[in-house]
C-alpha cells in the first residue's frame, strides 16, 4: 500500500496535468483549473477516510469541516444573531471534525468498500451535486468537478493496487486486488447502502447530457 505522501504527491501531479490540459484546450478557465487540481488532490486521499489513524483521515475532516462551517453561516445568518452564529459554527466544526471522524473510525475497516469503484462513483456524485446546487455552478462545470474527485480517487486506488505487487521479490502481496473492486463482496449490506446513498443523489446533480458532452469532448481531443 502507498503511503500519504505517495497519495497526494501523485494525485496532485496528475490534477496538475489535468487542470492545465484543460486549461489550454479551453475546457476551462485558468482560476477553475486551480478548482480541478485541489479536486483531484483531494480525492487522492480520500479513501483513507476509513483508516483509523492517519495523516489523511485528520487532513480530510479538517478540509471537510471548513466547508460544513462556511456553507451553515451562510444558512443560518438570516436567523442567528452573530453570537449564536459564532456558537452553532463553532460546534459544527467540531462535529464534523471529531464526531464525523469517530463515527468513520468506528464503522468502517480500512481497504473495505471505501476502497472501490462504487464509492469513487459516489463521491464524485456527491462532489457534482454540491458544486451545482450548493454553489450554484454551471451543469458542465459542476459536472467537472465530479469527474475531478472521481479520477483522484481512482489514482489512489490504482496506487494501492500497483504497491501490491513486489517486483524486487516477483511475488504478489496479499493486500492485491482489495483496493480496485467494483464493491465490497465481503460486505453486500454495506455496497448495497452506498448504491443508495447514489441513487439518492439523482435527483441532485445536473443534466446528464452535460457529462456526455464533457466526455465525448474529452474523448475527442484525445484522439
Amino acid at each position: 500500500m502507498a503511503d500519504f505522501r505517495t497519495h497526494l504527491g501523485v494525485a496532485a501531479a496528475g490534477g496538475a496535468v489535468l487542470a492545465h490540459g484543460g486549461w489550454q484546450v479551453g475546457l476551462w478557465e485558468l482560476w477553475q483549473g486551480g478548482v480541478v487540481f485541489g479536486l483531484v488532490t483531494f480525492g487522492g486521499i480520500l479513501p483513507d477516510i476509513d483508516a483509523d489513524s492517519s495523516k489523511a483521515i485528520r487532513l480530510i475532516f479538517n478540509l471537510l469541516a471548513v466547508p460544513s462551517v462556511v456553507l451553515g453561516a451562510l444558512l443560518l445568518q438570516g436567523h442567528l444573531a452573530p453570537g449564536y452564529l459564532l456558537v452553532v459554527c463553532g460546534l459544527l466544526y467540531l462535529t464534523v471534525r471529531y464526531v464525523a471522524g469517530g463515527v468513520f473510525s468506528r464503522f468502517t475497516v480500512h481497504r473495505g468498500i471505501w476502497h472501490s469503484l462504487l464509492a469513487a462513483a459516489l463521491c464524485g456524485l456527491a462532489a457534482a451535486a454540491v458544486s451545482y446546487q450548493l454553489f450554484v455552478q454551471p451543469a458542465r462545470l459542476a459536472w467537472v468537478h465530479g469527474v475531478a474527485v472521481c479520477l483522484g480517487f481512482v489514482i489512489h486506488l490504482a496506487l494501492d493496487e500497483i504497491y501490491s505487487v513486489d517486483l524486487t521479490g516477483a511475488r504478489i502481496k496479499r493486500s492485491f486486488g482489495t483496493a480496485l473492486k467494483p464493491l465490497d463482496i465481503q460486505s453486500p449490506g454495506n455496497s448495497l447502502a452506498m448504491l443508495m446513498a447514489g441513487m439518492a443523489l439523482l435527483p441532485w446533480l445536473p443534466a446528464w447530457s452535460a457529462l456526455l458532452e464533457l466526455l465525448a469532448q474529452g474523448v475527442a481531443l484525445w484522439r
